[in-house]
C-alpha cells in the first residue's frame, strides 16, 4: 500500500512538473516571473556567444555552447523579428491589477525593450556590419581573447573548433552585405579603406604573431592539466585551421571590400539612405530612449559647447594661460607642453596603465559617504589590443562575467601618446570604471531577487549617462583638486556636449566627414587622432554619441528635484541607491522611481 502510495504520488509530481515545463516552453508561463526567465533564457541560449561571454552555463559544468559561433544568417535575424513580436503579445496579456509594484517595473522596461526592438526591424540593413569600429573583423579576435576560457583541454579544443566556423559566419553576414547593397546601403569610402587596411594587415601577421593563436597559447600555458604535448597538438591544429578557414574567411571579405569600393562614395551622414531622415529619427530614440528631435538636441549641445568652454578658460586663465585670443588657441598651447606626456615607450604606457590602476584604487577606497552599495566584482586596466587600437575609441569597458570568474576590464587606447594627457587621467578612469561603468555594469550584474534580464539589459542613454554623471561626482567628492584635473573633467564632459553637435550636424544638417573633424578640433583641443577615431565611430553609429551628455543632463535634474524636493531628507546615497539597485532602464521610467523615492521619503 505504502509503494503503490509512493508511485502514485511520485506521478503526480512528475506530472505536474511536466505541465510547468511545457507551459514555461511553449505556452505563456502561469507567473509572469517564468515569463521574464524565459525571454532572457531564449535570447541568451540563441547565442552561443553571448553563453560564453557572461559564463551562466560554466559553473554548472555545461559547456555544449562553447564550440559554436552565433547565426549570423538573414534567415535568422528574420526569425528573430517574428519572435519579437509573439513576446510582445505574451507579455502584454499580463494584467498590471495582477503584478507586484516590482513585477510592474519589470514588465515596463521589458515592453519598451522589445517594443525598441520590434520597430528597429524597418531598419535591420541600415547599417554597415562590416566597419572600422565593432565589424566581426575585428569582434571575432576580441571575442575570443576576452570571452573564450581555457581551464581544461576541452575548452582549448572548443576554441580550434570555432576558429573552424569563422568561414562559415563571414559567409552568412557576406550574403547580409550583399542584400544591403541591393539596398544601396553602401558603408563611405573611408570606411572601406580602413577596414580593408585592418583585415589585410591581420591576415599578413604571422599566424603564431596573430592574437587568435598567441591568445591560445597564453591560455593554455596557464592551465597545469594540459600537457605540453596537448598544448603543442592543439596549437598544430589552431594553424591549420587558420589557413583553412579563417585566413580564407578573412580574404574573402578583403575581396568584396575591394570590389565595392569603386560603388562608395564620400557622402558619411545616414541622410544617404533609403528613408534616412526617419532612420535618424528612430536612432536617435533608440539611443536616448526619448522623443527629442534632432533640432532640439544640436541646439542643446551648442549652449553646453558655450557654457562649458567658458568654465575652462576660466581655469586656463588663472593658471596664467594666455586666453586672449579664445578657446582653441588656449587648448593649442596647453596640448604642446610636454609636462603632461608620458615617455613616448613601452615604459611609458606601462606606466599609464598602472597609473589608471592607482586612481581607481584610490577612489574605491573613499566613496563610502556617496555610496552604500559596490560591486564585488574586481576591475583590471589592459592596454587595447595592438592589432584594433588605431581605429578603436580613446578608451571602453567590458563588463564581469555573472559567474565572477572574469572581473571588470578597462580598456585604455595608448596607440598615440599625446592622446592621454596626464589632466584627462582622472576622469577618464572614474568614466570606464569607478564609480562609472563598472559600479554601475558591476552592481547591475550582481543584483538579486530580480529576474535576470535586468541584470543584463543595456540602455545607452542610463549607462553612459551614468558614467559621465560619475566624472562630475568625483569631482563633488574631492578627487579632482588640481585644477588642470577639473580642466580634464570639464574637458571631456565639453567632448560629449560637441558629440550632441557633431552626430546632429553629420546626420541631420548634412555635414561632410571634415566638417565635422574640423568642428571637434576646433572645440574640444583634443589630440586629431582622436578626433578623426571619433567623427568616424559617430558615422557607423548614428544617434549613439547623443546619449551621453542626454542621460547625464536627465540624472542632474532628478538629483536637483530630490534635493529640492526632500530639503534635508535628502540623502545621496539612497539616491544613488534608487538609479544603480534596480538595473538599466529607460530615463520616463528611471524619473519614476525617482518621484517614487521622493513621496517615499516625503
Amino acid at each position: 500500500m505504502i509503494l503503490k502510495t509512493l508511485k502514485w504520488s511520485l506521478l503526480v509530481v512528475l506530472t505536474v512538473i511536466t505541465l510547468f515545463v511545457v507551459n514555461l516552453i511553449w505556452f505563456k508561463p502561469f507567473s509572469i516571473n517564468h515569463y521574464f526567465e524565459r525571454v532572457f533564457l531564449e535570447f541568451a541560449l540563441d547565442s552561443p556567444e553571448m553563453l560564453s561571454q557572461i559564463r551562466m552555463l560554466e559553473p554548472m559544468g555545461i559547456k555544449y555552447h562553447q564550440d559554436d559561433l552565433d547565426d549570423a544568417s538573414m534567415a535568422s535575424q528574420q526569425q528573430g523579428f517574428e519572435d519579437l513580436k509573439q513576446e510582445i503579445i505574451t507579455l502584454e496579456s499580463y494584467d498590471d491589477a495582477d503584478l507586484t509594484e516590482s513585477q510592474q517595473l519589470s514588465k515596463a522596461i521589458l515592453l519598451f525593450f522589445l517594443n525598441d526592438m520590434a520597430e528597429g526591424e524597418r531598419w535591420q540593413f541600415h547599417n554597415y556590419p562590416l566597419n572600422q569600429l565593432f565589424g566581426v573583423q575585428s569582434g571575432f579576435p576580441s571575442f575570443m581573447e576576452s570571452a573564450h576560457q581555457i581551464t581544461e583541454l576541452r575548452d582549448a579544443e572548443d576554441y580550434v573548433a570555432r576558429l573552424s566556423k569563422v568561414d562559415e559566419k563571414f559567409a552568412q553576414i557576406g550574403e547580409g552585405l550583399k542584400h544591403r547593397e541591393s539596398l544601396g546601403i553602401i558603408p563611405p569610402t573611408f570606411v572601406i579603406d580602413k577596414v580593408l587596411a585592418e583585415m589585410q594587415g591581420f591576415i599578413d601577421t604571422p599566424v603564431e604573431e596573430n592574437i587568435l593563436y598567441s591568445s591560445l597559447q597564453e591560455k593554455m600555458a596557464e592551465v597545469d592539466e594540459i600537457t605540453p604535448e596537448q598544448r603543442d597538438e592543439i596549437l598544430a591544429q589552431a594553424k591549420a585551421v587558420f589557413e583553412s578557414d579563417v585566413r580564407p574567411a578573412y580574404q574573402g571579405f578583403i575581396d568584396y571590400y575591394t570590389a565595392l569600393r569603386p560603388k562608395s562614395t564620400t557622402d558619411d551622414g545616414v541622410w544617404k539612405l533609403p528613408d534616412g531622415d526617419e532612420f535618424y529619427a528612430y536612432m536617435l530614440r533608440h539611443h536616448t530612449t526619448t522623443d527629442m528631435d534632432a533640432a532640439t538636441i544640436h541646439d542643446i549641445g551648442v549652449a553646453e559647447v558655450a557654457r562649458i568652454q567658458t568654465q575652462m578658460l576660466g581655469i586656463l586663465k588663472a593658471e596664467g594661460y594666455d586666453v586672449s585670443e579664445g578657446f582653441t588657441v588656449a587648448m593649442a598651447e596647453l596640448a604642446e607642453d610636454d609636462r603632461f606626456y608620458y615617455e613616448d615607450s613601452d615604459a611609458g604606457r606601462q606606466q599609464i596603465l598602472d597609473d589608471y590602476t592607482a586612481m581607481i584604487a584610490e577612489i574605491d577606497a573613499g566613496l563610502g559617504d556617496w555610496f552604500a552599495v559596490k560591486p564585488k566584482a574586481p576591475v583590471e586596466v589592459k592596454r587595447i589590443p595592438l592589432f584594433k587600437e588605431k581605429t578603436s575609441p580613446g578608451a571602453y569597458y567590458n563588463g564581469p562575467s555573472m559567474d565572477g570568474s572574469k572581473p571588470g576590464i578597462f580598456y585604455a587606447n595608448l596607440y598615440d601618446i599625446k592622446a592621454t594627457p596626464k589632466y584627462g587621467m582622472r576622469t577618464l578612469a572614474y568614466h570606464e570604471a569607478v564609480p562609472g561603468h563598472h559600479f554601475q555594469i558591476g552592481i547591475q550584474r550582481e543584483l538579486e531577487g530580480l529576474p535576470t534580464f535586468r541584470t543584463m539589459l543595456p540602455f545607452t542613454v542610463y549607462s553612459e549617462g551614468w558614467a559621465l554623471y560619475s566624472e562630475q561626482l568625483a569631482w563633488e567628492a574631492g578627487f579632482q583638486q588640481n585644477p588642470l584635473d577639473n580642466l580634464g573633467r570639464l574637458q571631456a564632459e565639453l567632448f560629449r556636449a560637441v558629440r550632441l553637435v557633431v552626430d546632429t550636424g553629420l546626420h541631420y544638417k548634412r555635414w561632410t566627414r571634415e566638417e565635422a573633424i574640423d568642428y571637434m578640433a576646433a572645440n574640444t583641443g583634443m589630440a586629431m587622432s582622436d578626433v578623426v577615431v571619433e567623427v568616424e565611430r559617430y558615422i557607423v553609429m548614428p544617434g549613439q554619441a547623443t546619449a551621453y551628455k542626454t542621460g547625464m543632463l536627465k540624472l542632474i535634474e532628478l538629483r536637483q528635484k530630490a534635493q529640492e524636493q526632500l530639503a534635508d531628507k535628502f540623502d545621496i546615497k539612497a539616491f544613488h541607491d534608487v538609479v544603480l539597485k534596480n538595473g538599466a532602464m529607460p530615463l520616463a521610467i528611471l524619473e519614476q522611481q525617482v518621484d517614487a523615492y521622493i513621496a517615499g521619503a516625503q
